[in-house]
């Protein structure tokens, strides 16, 4: 059994990728080749904004989103501890600081309720993550966000607004998922991506994109991919080599023509999860907990990540039994050496940390093996008590 099965996507598109990879190799175009400006037009449509703007990885679309507002050292930035370490990482690479707020126990996304009490004069974003797919309660994100900026102008100490505190949204894990009836990565005035291999729309190979409606930001994003060129050898800014390959892009566009399916399949695999640990707990109460998904919200189910006390003993079993399984994440990003000298009170990310367990999850999965998987759960659990 596989986690992510790459292979079976792979079989049923492979003329139409090996049909667009060819397209690249007889054209030559490389770098910002046609496919690029395609795949940029595509996404852009698919999630309904102005602008997007492909980059070389996820976590280049994060740097280049905080680069392109100025942030960097004295700077603050919220975020959760409570995903991988590119979020964090991104912060710290242009000089600022993260500063973590904890999660919500059940949606494991941060706790917008917390972010007021974190902001300070040197608050300049928040980086909120849709972990697992799950978006974040953006509409409670923004308001504070408003509502600091409008103290800030009400006190004069914007400067025409640029001390604005930007939400920047990771949808590294959640694109194709749908917040009140609006796109992840629609959802602030700039969502980031990745396409990575393992997403659920990934390349064969690192890539990402920046998505905004702000004509201004998209166009500094233009730059500093290109190393800040305004035009060929004019370097207005600062910038980095985040371009994304043309046979990236070329990949990606094939793998759109079937994406709305997957995103159908990937919430039909999710819902028969949901129903059979539904199941395993009306024998064994709260036995696993499956993520909350709000009522206006549909999640991509980039990981399907359940919550199970003695779990690396629950993991150990399964794997005996040939089902592979993962953590995201055992380790909570201010518990990690990188981070030692960041202080932060997280205890529902220290303790969601220790229960985590994410079971396959791919478009490709069938009735059978999520019974196979969730019975060998069961077992496990059961020989637990």
């Amino acid at each position: 059994m596989e986690f992510i099965d790459l292979k079976a996507q792979q079989k049923r598109i492979y003329s139409r990728i090996r049909e667009r990879i060819d397209n690249v190799l007889n054209h030559c175009q490389f770098v910002m080749g046609p496919e690029i400006y395609e795949l940029e037009q595509t996404l852009a449509d698919f999630v309904g904004v102005r602008h997007c703007i492909s980059v070389a990885s996820g976590t280049d679309s994060l740097i280049m989103s905080l680069m392109a507002h100025d942030i960097g050292p004295g700077d603050e930035v919220i975020t959760t501890p409570f995903t991988f370490i590119a979020s964090a990482e991104a912060i710290s690479l242009v000089g600022a600081t993260p500063v973590f707020v904890d999660i919500d126990e059940f949606t494991y996304n941060i706790d917008a309720n917390l972010i007021a009490s974190a902001v300070t004069e040197r608050t300049k974003a928040i980086l909120a993550v849709n972990l697992y797919g799950n978006c974040a309660d953006y509409d409670e994100i923004m308001a504070v966000s408003d509502k600091f900026c409008a103290s800030r102008k009400a006190d004069g100490s914007t400067n025409g607004g640029n001390n604005c505190i930007v939400v920047i949204e990771d949808a590294a894990q959640s694109f194709g998922s749908v917040y009140k009836n609006r796109k992840s990565c629609s959802l602030s005035t700039i969502g980031c991506t990745s396409f990575f291999p393992a997403k659920p729309l990934g390349g064969y190979g690192e890539g990402g994109a920046c998505f905004t409606n702000d004509s201004d930001l998209a166009e500094r994003i233009r730059q500093l991919r290109n190393h800040g060129q305004e035009k060929k050898y004019q370097h207005s800014r600062i910038g980095l080599n985040g371009r994304m390959d043309t046979i990236q892009a070329a990949i990606i566009l094939a793998k759109m023509e079937i994406f709305p399916e997957e995103i159908e399949a990937r919430s039909t695999i999710a819902r028969y999860y949901t129903e059979k640990f539904n199941e395993i707990n009306s024998r064994m109460p709260n036995a696993v907990i499956t993520q909350r998904i709000m009522d206006y919200c549909t999640s991509i189910h980039a990981q399907f990540t359940i919550r199970i006390d003695n779990r690396d003993t629950v993991r150990r079993y399964l794997d005996d039994h040939g089902i592979p399984t993962a953590v995201h994440y055992p380790i909570p990003i201010h518990k990690q050496a990188a981070f030692s000298t960041v202080k932060a009170n997280c205890p529902v990310s220290e303790n969601v940390a220790h229960e985590v367990l994410s079971l396959p999850m791919h478009a490709y999965l069938d009735v059978t093996d999520i019974d196979n998987i969730t019975k060998v759960v069961a077992d496990a659990l059961l020989a637990c008590r």
